[in-house]
């Protein structure tokens, strides 16, 4: 008798654990409060843009997390976040999730990651004035280059690895490492191969000469890291929008 009572406390316990895990989950709150909360930086075009005369957003990401609030029947509300608080501020219960972010052990220790769904190459970009001062990436390791660098991204650290013999040049968003080379006080800034061929339409950069694709990463969306409900829920969901082919005709859409 003693054994059948303990067995059916420990199922109790067991299931009052459960049912805490699931209360607790962002996915209840989401469908409770009716509304999913999206942590976006707004700068990484065409991935997430923030239009600053009407504060709304568009790009590849906001397309990705509209779809997802329709799917949950729920309205979407986009967070302003920038890069360095973008780990801190799904941490903190700020939003529910993030836009796309590269997937990266540093991040890994904080937060969790849904399934990735595009990978990014990087590549360093100057001027077409200044492409000539550059062959190869030795070339931009060198005293007397500077390279800049948007504070708390991915691209930071690679830089300091890359680059150890360059002055390295950390600008704090909004503003981007692209800028400082277009302005002339830097010469060189490495971004994505998604952000980069939006900028050489844009602007007068280029990748700089005999320099190949590094650092291939998948990326995917941020989330709490201790939530498994919400994170199986959205994992599901980008397989099931990849099996139908949302994500592949959202890249076609965004030229990506």
């Amino acid at each position: 008798m003693k054994k059948l009572f303990k067995a059916a406390a420990v199922a109790a316990i067991g299931l009052t654990l459960a049912g805490a895990a699931t209360a607790q989950s962002a996915l209840n709150e989401i469908l409770n409060g009716g509304v999913l909360k999206v942590g976006t930086t707004g700068d990484w075009n065409p991935m997430s843009v923030r239009d600053p005369a009407t504060n709304s957003y568009k790009g590849f990401d906001i397309d990705i997390m509209t779809e997802l609030a329709t799917d949950l029947g729920v309205e979407v509300e986009f967070v302003p976040t920038d890069w360095k608080t973008l780990v801190n501020g799904v941490v903190a219960g700020q939003y529910h999730i993030t836009g796309s972010a590269s997937i990266s052990p540093p991040r890994m220790k904080a937060a969790g990651f849904s399934e990735s769904y595009i990978a990014v190459e990087i590549f360093p970009f100057t001027t077409a004035e200044k492409a000539g001062n550059f062959s190869g990436y030795d070339s931009i390791n060198q005293a007397g280059v500077t390279v800049a660098t948007t504070l708390g991204t991915t691209f930071e650290a690679l830089v300091r690895e890359w680059f150890p013999n360059a002055e390295i040049k950390v600008v704090e968003a909004p503003a981007r490492g692209y800028q400082e080379v277009l302005a002339g006080r830097a010469d060189v800034f490495i971004t994505s191969n998604i952000e980069g061929s939006t900028l050489e339409q844009k602007f007068d950069v280029v990748r700089v000469p005999d320099t190949g694709p590094r650092a291939p990463s998948p990326i995917a969306m941020l989330l709490p890291q201790n939530d498994q409900v919400w994170i199986n829920y959205v994992n599901n969901w980008v397989k099931l929008k990849k099996a139908k082919g949302f994500f592949d005709a959202n890249k076609e859409k965004w030229g990506l």
